[in-house]
């Protein structure tokens, strides 16, 4: 049994190391990863350490915004927000090194028709995603819940060729994934990848950082802390680092961290990402996962 266990562990670091290879050879990625979020800066929260990570590694990675944001704003609002947020999620996306798109749903309004579900259908066969991340469906927002619904509503239609004739289907279903969330009922958050960030949490910050709309103003200001923020940028973007990204994962998430890293990484990782595998969608197995998740080593 040790014996086998070696053996697969030195198959695996040998297919780390051939993709550092190719990368470092100029070849790129072949994974493909979209993710959704209801708001222009929702991936950003839950994914945008791991997108880095992908990206830094020749993946192509998108961003896509259901809605606008057109309504999350103490001060502005409409047409003149929603350009805002755009210019935001773009100038994000530069940090990063990714692809974005902000779907043009109006914010708060979010509702699970055919017309939604159509837009995120293409943008899946579009994209030709080998990885969708999209939020669970259940959430205190109603667009967050409403864009888990439209995603795992895409889930099996992405490769319907009936289905959207005028966009090609894919020819194979993607692996789906949720964001982590705190909620409880029906069932809480499972840990089926969490991701080191550590390395790329500074990413994370310029990322977020550059949401201004949200994480200096609108967030602070609806949750009755807006007086914390600071007003130096530099002092902000510290600020950020402890208030809006995750850190310390709790012991389940430390396990997971261990299969997938290793004892010495799970046991030192700080900043991280989390991730649970959607029963719809391609199930992938662990040498799967590991070629759809590259930096998991």
């Amino acid at each position: 049994m040790a014996t086998s266990v070696r053996a697969r562990r030195l198959i695996l670091t040998l297919i780390f190391e051939w993709t550092l290879a190719a990368i470092a050879a100029g070849q790129s990625c072949p994974v493909r990863v979209i993710a959704f979020g209801a708001h222009p800066d929702d991936t950003d929260f839950n994914a945008s350490g791991t997108a880095a990570i992908w990206a830094r590694m020749g993946c192509a990675v998108k961003f896509v915004s259901v809605t606008n944001g057109d309504a999350g704003h103490q001060a502005m609002k409409g047409e003149a927000l929603a350009k805002r947020r755009l210019a935001e999620a773009q100038e994000s996306a530069r940090r990063l090194g990714i692809s974005v798109t902000v779907l043009n749903n109006h914010d708060g309004k979010l509702l699970p028709t055919l017309e939604v579900r159509d837009e995120i259908i293409r943008e899946i066969r579009k994209w030709r995603a080998d990885v969708v991340l999209g939020p669970r469906p259940n959430d205190y927002h109603p667009d967050h819940r409403y864009t888990g619904v439209l995603v795992e509503d895409a889930a099996y239609m992405v490769v319907v060729p009936d289905d959207l004739p005028d966009t090609p289907a894919l020819k194979k279903n993607p692996a789906f994934f949720y964001y982590e969330d705190r909620f409880q009922r029906p069932n809480p958050f499972r840990g089926d990848v969490v991701v080191s960030i550590d390395d790329v949490v500074d990413k994370k910050v310029e990322a977020l950082d550059s949401h201004v709309s949200q994480v200096y103003e609108w967030l602070p200001w609806v949750g009755g802390f807006l007086d914390q923020v600071p007003s130096d940028h530099n002092e902000r973007k510290v600020w950020l680092k402890k208030q809006w990204i995750r850190s310390n994962p709790k012991p389940e998430f430390r396990t997971s961290l261990e299969k997938w890293y290793g004892a010495p990484k799970a046991q030192s990782t700080v900043y991280y990402e989390a991730f649970e595998l959607c029963e719809y969608g391609t199930q992938p197995d662990e040498h799967r996962m590991r070629e759809l998740f590259p930096m998991l080593h």
